[in-house]
């Protein structure tokens, strides 16, 4: 049943979140380009070569650097698996001279500390968004979700950190990049203000996925996630679940134990497309997202839109 005081504040959150998606619409980050330009920057210097390992880090570098860096994604498509990728010989090129690298780390992709090495480049700045998480990596203490662009707090420490470095590359550029960053991090906090309000009256509710994908979103929001472990590791490594393991997540949607399927839609199959279309059959909402940034689109945009379904599909059910 609908209730009225979940959606007026969830309208709140969601009015806010809108604003900013105007306020976005006419403006866009700078685009990414291949590293080794030697054209010259607005200060006067060479860009600030940066290599990202997905192209959401490289996306957040180009907002922050603008025009005095140039960004290289390695992984800029969603074919693209950051667990089994193979380096190819322009990657090793860009990263041979990059002046800073940000990868995810926590065994998300492994390839970047192996390609730096092979390319002999020990001076690179390297940010490794799971050490700058704080979180606890140990397998002992459970399983560690590795998409940490969807946990705004750890965006913005990769943000500030960013943002030291540039500064530290080209001080002379330090006031841009330091506005760039502080005009980044109150989009951040407009979209963590939209997620709050969500938790105040979402708190408990059940909600399913397919894969770890958006969970530390959705843990803010203050959604509980039922999905079976096994299924959704079996999913996120490419495996299908046993049969037993199966059932018991499409039951979540037939006894109603969830109010929102968060679908990873970059990786349909067999299995997850039984849940899909047990989670329609159900009336439960579904709320597509992806692992990668969506080509056209930027971090702040993908994030609110992201937000915002969710907490729409929330004050729905």
């Amino acid at each position: 049943m609908r209730r009225t005081p979940r959606l007026v504040s969830i309208t709140i959150a969601a009015t806010a979140l809108v604003a900013l998606s105007a306020s976005l619409a006419g403006c866009s980050a700078a685009a990414p380009t291949a590293a080794g330009s030697s054209a010259q920057t607005n200060s006067g210097a060479a860009p600030i070569q940066i290599v990202a390992s997905i192209n959401v880090y490289g996306d957040i570098a180009a907002q922050i650097g603008g025009s005095e860096v140039s960004v290289t994604s390695i992984i800029d498509d969603p074919d693209k698996d950051p667990h089994d990728y193979q380096a190819d010989a322009q990657n090793q090129l860009a990263l041979s001279k990059a002046q800073i690298v940000i990868e995810n780390g926590g065994g998300y992709d492994d390839f970047v500390g192996a390609m730096l090495s092979s390319a002999k480049n020990t001076e690179a700045t390297v940010l490794n968004a799971a050490d700058i998480s704080g979180f606890d990596q140990n397998p002992a203490s459970g399983e560690f979700n590795e998409h940490l662009w969807y946990d705004m707090p750890t965006v913005s420490k990769v943000v500030e950190q960013l943002s030291t470095a540039l500064t530290a590359a080209n001080p002379a550029s330090a006031a841009t990049f330091a506005a760039n960053a502080a005009s980044f991090q109150a989009k951040l906090t407009t979209i963590e203000a939209a997620e709050a309000a969500a938790k105040t009256v979402a708190a408990g509710a059940g909600a399913a996925i397919t894969e770890p994908v958006p969970l530390y979103m959705l843990t803010a929001m203050g959604l509980t996630n039922k999905t079976p472990d096994a299924f959704s590791k079996a999913i996120e490594d490419g495996t299908d679940a046993a049969p037993t393991v199966l059932a018991e997540t499409l039951s979540l949607f037939s006894s109603h134990a969830v109010a929102v399927l968060a679908y990873n839609s970059q990786t349909p199959g067999p299995q997850t497309d039984a849940v899909l279309n047990a989670a329609k059959s159900a009336g439960v909402a579904v709320v597509p997202v992806t692992e990668t940034l969506p080509a056209g689109d930027d971090f702040i945009r993908w994030m609110t839109a992201n937000v915002t379904a969710i907490a729409a599909a929330v004050a729905g059910s």
